[in-house]
């Protein structure tokens, strides 16, 4: 398009991933580097993670800590930060984005765009639990923002969804609004077990914990009145609440990635990239929950810091490497990011996630019936929910002719 505006990255999502990526690269050197955010401020979801664990060890942070960090850093390495601008279309031909924002729709046209757009949590409706439409039912994210940005009365009596570190984050929330965590569900039979348990112990008071329970119903009109729940065995009951928190059950936010015609990988439902966070679009890099729903803030950033590397070697010619060689997993196992090995990429571990519990997890890689590497990773028992991570020494025995590589679990 002759009229659209022009830069020379634009990066979609200023969460860790984005704001990593943006002050990499306007420190390097990169050009104008513009991020577009469609959010009110920037930082991701960071911003209304009020407890802490960000940061790093020797400088631990609170959520909106580390969110005003990434922020600071951005701007003060000369990226452009533009908030309250919604990326809605790709327009035909190159990279040229079509946008919305205070001053009107406009297309910005980039040499290279990093998404980072992140990841999103599936509501009620999502999740398919029948019932009526009453307040007083949230996301974890929904509540978060409610509680520690406006302050908002969420109700007097919650039953929080899930048991999950998420979960736990959530029924922290709801405390600190003043209200009382009823229980917890989870249609997880041994989530009472292990770090749960810890997890619940820490909290100021021992919360009930429903395992092998589902969320059947919504009851009530107006404002929510209870929750119907079947165990497996099949009987029932109404737990009475007025509010409850969906929490886990994170999709990566792909919509402009699927607009944008790029492949994605079928595990993480995410953009399928190579090792140095190439898309198939040439010109067009990925990083940050986008890839993986959903990962520490801290994997986000590293990815980020990542794109940024490859961004800077694209934009001095290095060519757009083909699309590799696939990788994928084998039940339990759910998915692997990344998910193609690329020739002459700079090489990063792969995170994985496991639908059941693994003791004493060994991973094989394996390549046309050729075992190209085999890993234990560690004593215990890998649980679903927990990053599992698979080191890239094998890379260098991938045939690039051959057939996909296939990981599994034993």
């Amino acid at each position: 398009m002759t009229d659209a505006r022009r830069v020379d990255v634009l990066v979609v999502g200023a969460g860790p991933a984005g704001l990593t990526a943006a002050a990499r690269l306007a420190a390097a050197g990169a050009g104008r580097v513009e991020v577009l955010e469609r959010e009110a401020m920037p930082g991701g979801v960071p911003r209304h993670c009020a407890h802490g664990g960000f940061g790093t060890w020797t400088r631990p942070l609170t959520g909106p800590a580390y969110a005003r960090l990434l922020d600071e850093a951005a701007r003060r390495s000369g990226a452009v930060l533009r908030t309250r601008v919604s990326v809605l279309d790709w327009a035909a031909g190159d990279n040229v984005l079509l946008t919305v924002g205070p001053g009107g729709p406009e297309a910005v046209a980039a040499r290279a765009v990093v998404l980072a757009t992140g990841a999103r949590e599936r509501p009620r409706a999502a999740r398919l639990v029948p019932g009526t439409r009453p307040a007083g039912v949230y996301t974890t994210g929904e509540l978060q923002r409610a509680v520690h940005l406006f302050g908002q009365h969420i109700g007097t009596r919650a039953v929080v969804v899930g048991a999950q570190d998420v979960s736990y984050a959530a029924a922290r929330t709801v405390r600190a609004a003043g209200a009382e965590v009823v229980t917890l569900v989870t249609e997880d039979p041994r989530a009472g077990t292990g770090r749960a348990r810890a997890q619940t112990a820490r909290l100021a008071h021992r919360i009930p914990l429903l395992t092998g329970t589902t969320v059947t119903e919504l009851l009530g009109h107006g404002r929510l009145s209870g929750v119907r729940v079947r165990h497996r065995d099949g009987r029932t009951a109404v737990l009475p609440c007025d509010t409850v928190v969906f929490t886990g059950d994170f999709v990566p936010d792909h919509e402009l990635a699927r607009r944008g015609a790029l492949d994605l990988d079928p595990g993480t439902r995410g953009p399928a990239v190579g090792t140095a966070l190439h898309t198939s679009r040439p010109g067009v890099f990925a990083a940050g929950d986008l890839l993986h729903a959903v990962e520490p803030a801290a994997t986000a950033a590293r990815e980020g810091a990542r794109a940024a590397g490859a961004v800077l070697g694209f934009l001095a010619g290095a060519p757009w490497p083909g699309p590799g060689i696939p990788v994928t997993v084998e039940a339990p196992l759910r998915w692997i990011a990344p998910n193609r090995v690329t020739a002459g990429a700079r090489s990063a571990p792969h995170v994985l996630r496991t639908d059941a519990p693994l003791p004493r997890p060994v991973l094989h890689v394996h390549q046309d019936g050729r075992l190209l590497h085999r890993a234990r990773l560690g004593p215990g028992t890998a649980r679903p929910h927990r990053t599992l991570t698979l080191g890239t020494r094998w890379h260098e025995r991938v045939d690039p002719g051959g057939g996909p590589v296939r990981v599994s679990a034993g």
